[in-house]
């Protein structure tokens, strides 16, 4: 999926996440979280696992954590990606992938 303007989703709230999509070359990861020693690779693979999925290779990521779980990650990435990709929020298949 092409990455096409800048896309925030989330909210910097307790147990949320915000995370901030832009276009960029390669893929680019930034994760802020006050549990990164605990949680940091788990939060990493729900990111990219959800990357992944939507087949998203360029891009600059900033995750900002509050302790979210990762449904809520995963939930932020798929959202930000589709807002950046100006997908209408009536066409967008919630967990797959738009073809």
């Amino acid at each position: 999926m092409l990455i096409k303007n800048s896309a925030v989703a989330g909210t910097l709230e307790s147990s949320d996440a915000q995370v901030t999509i832009e276009p960029g070359n390669g893929l680019e990861l930034n994760i802020q979280s006050s549990v990164l020693n605990q949680y940091g690779r788990q939060i990493k693979a729900a990111v990219l696992e959800t990357l992944n999925r939507l087949e998203v290779t360029n891009a600059k990521v900033t995750v900002i954590d509050k302790g979210a779980l990762d449904c809520t990650l995963k939930a932020r990435v798929e959202c930000a990606v589709y807002r950046s990709c100006d997908q209408s929020a009536s066409n967008i298949p919630w967990g797959g992938i738009i073809k």
